[in-house]
């Protein structure tokens, strides 16, 4: 019986094999889903460096990240039933709306990407 490659290996050779290409622009649908909380912030974090380094615009959907992930990003677009709830900076920018516009109070060590599937 022959072993073939995993289902995560598959998708980082996929995603290295588009990197090669040098692209200036870059989508990847859900390229951690699968693949263990390790292994996503590795690539989450390979991924923003190839864009800095490469200056690449990177585009991903990730459903659920991890607090760590989600810390990672550059920007946010948020959408619920296919109308945009917020699109911009991660980081106080995102806090400073969800108080001031939202009227909401997260607690201090909640991860925004789950508060913000509880609140859709």
């Amino acid at each position: 019986m022959v072993k073939g490659i995993s289902g995560g290996e598959r998708k980082r050779t996929s995603i290295g094999y588009e990197l090669i290409t040098d692209p200036n622009f870059l989508l990847l649908d859900e390229p951690t889903s699968g693949l263990d909380s390790t292994t996503s912030l590795k690539i989450i974090r390979m991924l923003k460096r190839e864009a800095v380094d490469r200056k690449t615009t990177i585009i991903c959907t990730i459903h659920s990240p991890s607090s760590e992930i989600f810390s990672t990003l550059d920007r946010l677009l948020l959408l619920q039933d296919g109308f945009e709830v917020y699109q911009g900076p991660v980081g106080k920018e995102l806090h400073n709306y969800i108080v001031n516009s939202l009227g909401c109070k997260m607690a201090k060590f909640c991860n925004p990407a789950d508060y913000f599937i509880k609140m859709a």
